[in-house]
């Protein structure tokens, strides 16, 4: 399993912008190139074969253009994974999680299976189609929405309709919500809004740890499911509460009306004790270092299982905060797989957030106090997190810069490849390029926040002058003038991440197990 996300509300950050951000990770031994793309209407497909699935979709007429962080290499399918659309939604999709066996025997996922034999033959087993998947989710859903929630309903009537073939959860955010789905067995979806003043620190894990089925199925201000969820579960008897309130309004048709989810349909086992939990613990205690999860004595160890899913930071958040996060490797505690003089029995103990087989880490942002124009900014980084940096990218975007537009042959010339280099060459010597690694992340960084204001005034300035609309997309003139800024700051990264492939490579050049001290005489 891989991936890692971290997601903050509207009163929560600095500016009042929602904030949906994951690192896209690879399994174990494996790396995948990602490009960025600008898919217009025209471009988006009518008719869509999944590689996994092998299922046919036809899909709606009305498109919107959209941004996603595809594979390089298409081959086994889009795998978008991270975009915003023309109505300022954004869509992470997806955090690979898990499910216990009670859920699974109760709604098993539905997985391909090729046709066994011949027709009229004994034995012949028809061909059995996929269901929805990470592969294909942002095509099917992103294009098609309006809001965060019309995301999870989207999605949802997708995997009610046709199932899906592993268990996900998925983010939608727009200006004022961020909604979380998870997916429950092959059929069965919840949702759950991001309390505003909250973040939430998600690793492979089912997370969500409180649920309001009377909401779900009534008002769903801060709940959603599909609406066979509770029958199913009384039908396999899937809720674990022991014994139900004394009083009847806490209950909901028979089942009791709040519960954890996490108890009842998710895992509870080694791997989350090893792999997954730690990281949680690491992101809450950097981002809320007074509560249990912080300080040099911290009440609560990183194998905690019931750590909340939503928590209120220390102070309000930006977007360097979720970076710094995203990059995390234990910093501070004996866990740290880089640390100094420390227990080595404690060092790499636990899975990194910031790992050598990221692939791309989007953090997605919708701004309220920005025209809706330009609302939407696209923070992308791509390989190893700690080694990488991000690049704003407005996504009100017609070209692609050809910076991030990486194809599947490494060439150094393209930010993938240009990262990757460098942390297969720092790596070995971390300490010895630290600074010059910190130092490239801190200068590229506050280029690009120093870029989005200067865009942003460019942009009002240039609107006013010319008498154009900045409450939607429709503008040729706004877009060239986003695209004129997405190279702009890609050139800018560009060469401040040549300068310091040359810096690393240099350390590790000096240091070859050929390196001999006396000159050549």
């Amino acid at each position: 399993m891989a991936c890692t996300s971290l997601m903050v509300g509207k009163a929560a950050t600095t500016d009042g912008s929602t904030l949906l951000a994951r690192n896209e990770d690879t399994g174990s031994g494996t790396f995948d190139p990602k490009t960025w793309k600008v898919v217009e209407p025209e471009d988006q497909p009518r008719t869509y074969t999944g590689v996994a699935s092998h299922r046919t979709y036809q899909l709606p007429d009305d498109p919107v253009r959209y941004t996603i962080v595809p594979n390089a290499d298409p081959s086994q399918g889009v795998w978008g994974e991270a975009g915003i659309n023309a109505h300022n939604v954004a869509m992470s999709s997806t955090e690979t999680t898990a499910v216990n066996e009670r859920t699974l025997g109760a709604d098993p996922l539905v997985c391909y299976q090729p046709a066994v034999g011949e027709p009229g033959q004994p034995g012949y087993k028809p061909e059995v189609l996929g269901g929805v998947g990470e592969e294909n989710m942002p095509t099917l859903v992103l294009p098609y929405i309006k809001t965060a929630r019309e995301g999870c309903e989207r999605l949802g009537a997708l995997i009610e309709e046709y199932g899906t073939y592993e268990v996900n959860a998925i983010g939608f955010s727009d200006v004022d919500d961020i909604w979380w789905f998870e997916s429950i067995g092959g059929h069965h979806w919840m949702a759950r809004r991001v309390p505003d003043d909250c973040y939430v620190a998600n690793p492979n894990r089912l997370g969500n740890d409180y649920f309001d089925l009377a909401d779900a199925y009534g008002e769903q201000n801060e709940f959603m499911c599909d609406q066979g969820l509770v029958d199913w579960m009384k039908e396999y008897h899937l809720d674990t509460t022991m014994e139900l309130p004394a009083d009847e309004n806490e209950q909901f048709r028979g089942l009791p009306r709040t519960f954890n989810p996490r108890k009842v349909f998710g895992t509870n086992d080694y791997l989350d004790y090893i792999y997954n939990t730690p990281r949680a613990w690491y992101m809450q205690r950097t981002l809320s270092p007074e509560g249990p999860c912080g300080g040099p004595d911290p009440q609560v160890g990183p194998g905690d299982i019931d750590l909340p899913w939503a928590v209120k930071p220390a102070h309000k958040l930006g977007v360097t905060d979720v970076k710094y996060c995203l990059q995390g490797h234990y910093e501070e505690t004996p866990y740290d797989p880089y640390g100094f003089g420390q227990d080595d029995a404690q060092q790499g103990k636990f899975r990194p957030i910031g790992i050598n087989r990221n692939s791309e880490t989007s953090i997605l942002q919708i701004r309220p106090s920005v025209p809706e124009a330009y609302r939407a900014v696209q923070w992308l980084s791509m390989s190893d997190m700690n080694y990488s940096t991000c690049i704003p990218l407005y996504v009100n975007a017609s070209v692609v810069p050809d910076y991030v537009d990486v194809k599947p042959e490494p060439d150094s010339h393209k930010f993938y490849w240009a990262i990757r280099l460098i942390a297969g060459l720092a790596d070995p010597e971390y300490l010895t390029n630290f600074e010059s690694i910190e130092g490239y992340q801190s200068s590229t960084l506050a280029a690009g926040l120093a870029h989005v204001a200067a865009t942003d005034k460019k942009l009002a300035d240039l609107a006013e002058q010319k008498g154009l609309t900045t409450s939607d997309w429709s503008s040729p003139a706004i877009t060239q003038a986003l695209d004129a800024a997405n190279q702009e700051i890609c050139e800018s990264v560009k060469a401040q991440t040549t300068a310091l492939l040359g810096q690393v490579l240099y350390v590790r050049t000096c240091h070859q197990k050929d390196a001999f001290a006396l000159s050549d005489r």
